[in-house]
């Protein structure tokens, strides 16, 4: 038997892990308005793990304020005046907002910069490809959870479904932190990025199938 060593990132991802399968059995099972509820509870503790976790590298936590602050003022003009994502609001399930869009949409922003950029690492050394993987794994998330965020109470946009406009803003935002993360060569050692992916797909998977068929 391989001894399992109880490191910081060890436990860190037994705790997302207890927290995401304890979100789809919930919402599988249980109250799934409670458990969808508890959405931004689950999103800021896998940004506080993921902080604690890479918080010896020194161009981590500038990449974690570039990452917040260029999600919050993209969403503001797009919320504000329709700008780069279309016409579209914010509901109340993401918690507390600063003109119209929610805080934890800029930590949203910041966390899957990093985690994405992370990934990307380990497939390529060139750095314009490691870029075009980085987007591409951020599009993919979002092309998921399009579908779903009226039901979850996260946003609606005026025209019914997202627009073809939201997914190049988000290719263009992406774009942007993408080249900074890698410029900066930011390294994040271990496996948490790729197990807060992969539990995000997971998450937002067995939702949009569950809102798909029976609904939430």
């Amino acid at each position: 038997m391989i001894p399992i060593k109880l490191n910081r990132e060890n436990v860190s991802t037994a705790i997302i892990w207890l927290f995401h399968v304890s979100g789809i059995l919930g919402i599988l099972y249980g109250n799934s308005e409670w458990f969808i509820s508890a959405t931004p509870l689950n999103l800021s503790i896998n940004f506080v793990l993921l902080m604690i976790n890479c918080s010896g590298n020194k161009w981590f936590f500038p990449m974690v304020i570039i990452g917040f602050l260029t999600g919050m003022v993209t969403e503001i003009l797009g919320v504000q005046l329709g700008w780069i994502f279309g016409d579209y609001q914010y509901g109340e399930a993401l918690g507390y907002k600063l003109l119209g869009v929610p805080l934890l949409i800029g930590v949203n922003w910041a966390l899957l910069t990093i985690i994405t950029g992370a990934i990307a690492q380990q497939f390529y050394e060139n750095i314009f490809m490691r870029v075009i993987i980085g987007v591409g794994l951020m599009l993919f998330l979002d092309l998921l959870i399009e579908p779903i965020a009226p039901a979850l109470d996260f946003w609606v946009f005026d025209v019914g479904e997202a627009p073809l406009q939201n997914y190049i803003g988000w290719a263009v935002v992406a774009l942007f932190l993408q080249f900074i993360f890698h410029y900066f060569r930011i390294t994040l050692k271990g496996w948490l990025s790729h197990q807060l992916y992969l539990l995000q797909i997971i998450f937002f998977t067995v939702l949009l199938i569950k809102e798909t068929t029976i609904g939430l």
